[in-house]
C-alpha cells in the first residue's frame, strides 16, 4: 500500500512539473498598437506624399506641354502636328509606366516593412515566452479566429504590448544615438 501511494505522489509531482504554461496574445491589437508599426506607417506616408508630389509634378509638366501644343498646333503643319502628337503620346505612356513603377514600390515597401515588423514581433514574444517558463504564446486575430476561448487572465496581450513598445523606444533611442555620434 505504501509503495502505491509512493508511485502516486511520484507520479502526481512529475504531471505537475511538466505542465504547460500557455498564453494568448490578440495579433490585431498588437499590430495596430505597437509603435514600430506606427512608425513604419508614418514613414510610408511621407514616402509615399514625397512619390505623389514627384509624380504630381511630372502630371504638370506632361499637361503643360499638351497645352502648348493645343495652343500652337493650328500653326502647325500636319507632319509636325502628328510628330508631337506621338511625341506626346510616347510621354503620356512614360508617365504612366512611372505612376505604376511607383505604386508598385510602395507597395512592397509597405509588405517589406509589415514583413520585418512581424519579424520583429515573433522574435520578440519567443523570447518573451522563454524568459518567462511559458510553452506556448498562441496568437489571434478577428480573421483568423485561432483562440475560439480563452480565459482573460491567460490574454498577455496588453502585458507584450508594453513590454514590445518599451524595447522599440530603447532601440530607437539607440539608434538616433549611434546616428548623431556617427554624424559628428
Amino acid at each position: 500500500m505504501k509503495k502505491l501511494g509512493v508511485t502516486l505522489l511520484l507520479a502526481v509531482l512529475l504531471i505537475s512539473c511538466t505542465q504547460t504554461k500557455m498564453a494568448y496574445v490578440d495579433v490585431d491589437e498588437i499590430l495596430k498598437e505597437y509603435k514600430g508599426t506606427k512608425d513604419a506607417e508614418k514613414e510610408m506616408n511621407k514616402k509615399s506624399a514625397e512619390i505623389g508630389k514627384e509624380l504630381d509634378e511630372q502630371a504638370k509638366a506632361y499637361q503643360a506641354k499638351v497645352t502648348d501644343y493645343y495652343a500652337k498646333a493650328d500653326k502647325m503643319t500636319t507632319k509636325a502636328r502628328q510628330q508631337e502628337e506621338q511625341n506626346l503620346m510616347q510621354q503620356q505612356e512614360l508617365l504612366k509606366q512611372s505612376q505604376q513603377q511607383a505604386q508598385m514600390n510602395v507597395q512592397k515597401d509597405g509588405q517589406d516593412k509589415m514583413t520585418e515588423i512581424n519579424e520583429n514581433i515573433e522574435d520578440f514574444v519567443a523570447d518573451y515566452a522563454k524568459n518567462n517558463g511559458y510553452t506556448y504564446i498562441l496568437g489571434t486575430s478577428s480573421q483568423t479566429k485561432t483562440v475560439l476561448y480563452g480565459d482573460t487572465k491567460s490574454d498577455i496581450t496588453d502585458i507584450i504590448l508594453e513590454a514590445l513598445n518599451d524595447s522599440y523606444k530603447k532601440n530607437d533611442s539607440e539608434e538616433k544615438e549611434e546616428e548623431t555620434t556617427e554624424a559628428k
